[in-house]
Order: C-alpha cells, then structure tokens, then sequence
C-alpha cells in the first residue's frame, strides 16, 4: 500500500513539474533581446522578449555588465565587465541564462568592450582602449578565438565598434574625432571608407540580410540615429530627438531598430521604431546597450 502510493505521489509530482520545465523552456525561446540595466543600482545584463513584456536578469556582478552581444545560434552571449574599481574592462562570455561564465581577455588597464560574435560563432571581435605610456589614447580592434585564446590586434586599422558582416567582414568606426564608418577585411585589409565628414560616426551594426548599416552619428547636431546601405549609399537620418540616441540594434526580420536614448543625468531608456525611423515609442524603461537576436542569412 504504501509502495502505491509513493507511485502516484511521484506521478502527480511529475504532471505539475514536466509542464513547468516545458513552460520555461518555451519562456527562455521568446527572451530574444538582451540589453544593460541599473535597475538594481549596478549594471547588469538583462532578457526580455520581442514586446518586452517580461524580462529576466541574468548577471549580477559586483562592479558592472554591459555591451551585450548574441552569438548567431542564440545559446551564448558576450559582454563587457569593469574590474579593479572600473580600471580595467574585460570581455566575457556566458550561456543565455547567465550560466558557465567565463572572463576571456585580462589585460590590466585597458578598456575591452564592443564584443562582437563571427556568423558561425568560432570568433569574436572586441575594442581596446587605453593610455599608452606616453599618454598618448589608443583605440585599437582585436579578434580572438570565442573561448579567449589567440587574441591579436588588427594593427592596420584603429578604431572601435566592430560588427561582422554577413561574408565575414568587419564594419567599425575609426578612430575618435572625426570618426568614420569603414568596412574593412578580417585582417585589416581592402579597408573602405563608407562615411565622410567632420562628425562623429559611431557604432555600426549591419542588418540581417547584410544589404543595410545601422550607424549613430552627431553630424547634423545632438547624436542621432542613421542607416545608409551596406555599400555607404543611401545614408539617412531616423531619429530627430533634443537627446543622444545610441546603440541601434536590427530586429530578426531587418523592419524594426531598437535604440536607448538618454538624458543628462539620468538614466537611459530602450526605443523601438520601424527602419523608416517612424512610429517610435518607449520599449523599455532604464535599459541600454541593446542587442536583437537575430539569425544571419
């Protein structure tokens, strides 16, 4: 008797866990935008899904997360993360529930950030800055493999923001004061030049079906919102704001941006707008960094 019913006490255990586990992996699937928040005080990485109505943090490290980047498969994000009282940034990587952490890069004081996944997830992409021992401020891109090991400098070319494209190029931004838009090869090579002019242009991203270049730029005043074809044509102001706009980030199918804006001294907030730059509206409170996953064609 009581062998039976320790059996349909095990069943009835199982009938309420298996659709738990099912609901949560199902939950998991439609988390597909990851972002920066200080919602808790510090900077830590955060899930919602595509009509941000939930959210899931993921990281909780004692200093601060941000630049958060999708690998192409969806099952690992990279990120930056301050150490030794914010001297140094250091990329890491994650599982997309924040699990098997690990630190990649561990140079000290120098600023690693703007990870970025190759379309078959092997490498990533990252920005370097620091004071060299002249005083001198160097921006410098590097590419490693995605468990950290073999990291090199692409010393052609200086600069930050890297984004791979869709055929395994790089798109970034050259160096500060008077950034420009560039395309260039993995090792530095055949680098063109895609924006031309007095401002800064920062933080490329290219659209999922790699035709389109999702770009910020302050050269008609404050930092706005701009796309141009992948080619450097077609440039377009989106966004016309009294307020910064950063870190556009495509959605899956290219129709949407999503974009944080902040006002001085005060925390930033994630936009959604169609890739027209019409119909935007807040998406979702204290958030920044964005990044939409999406899968390349």
């Amino acid at each position: 008797m009581k062998e039976l019913l320790k059996k349909r006490l095990c069943l009835q255990s199982l009938t309420l866990i298996i659709p738990l586990l099912l609901l949560s992996a199902c939950n998991k699937k439609l988390y597909t935008i990851v972002y920066a928040s200080k919602e808790t005080g510090n900077g830590d990485i955060y899930l919602t899904d595509s009509k941000a109505k939930s959210k899931y943090r993921i990281t909780d490290h004692p200093e601060n997360d941000g630049y958060p980047a999708w690998s192409s498969d969806g099952k690992r994000i990279a990120i930056y993360a301050y150490h030794d009282g914010r001297k140094t940034w250091s990329i890491h990587t994650m599982n997309s529930d924040g699990t098997n952490r690990n630190r990649l890069t561990h140079v000290k004081n120098k600023w690693d950030s703007s990870p970025a996944w190759s379309p078959d997830g092997s490498k990533i992409a990252f920005a370097r800055a620091y004071a060299d021992s002249t005083g001198v401020w160097q921006e410098e891109i590097w590419v490693m493999n995605s468990d950290g090991s073999e990291q090199i400098q692409i010393s052609s070319i200086n600069g930050g923001g890297p984004y791979f494209t869709n055929d395994g190029r790089i798109v970034f931004h050259s160096k500060s004061n008077t950034s420009e838009i560039c395309i260039a090869n993995i090792d530095g090579s055949n680098t063109i030049k895609l924006t031309n002019n007095n401002a800064e242009d920062w933080h490329p991203e290219v659209s999922p079906d790699g035709t389109q270049i999702a770009f910020i730029s302050n050269r008609d005043g404050n930092q706005e919102i701009y796309s141009m074809d992948i080619d450097g044509g077609n440039q377009k102001r989106l966004t016309f704001n009294t307020i910064d706009d950063w870190y556009p980030s495509w959605s899956p199918d290219g129709s949407k941006l999503v974009f944080s804006s902040k006002k001085e001294h005060e925390d930033p907030n994630i936009y959604i707008m169609n890739k027209d730059g019409s119909s935007i509206k807040k998406f979702i409170h204290n958030g920044n960094n964005p990044s939409w996953l999406k899968t390349r064609k």
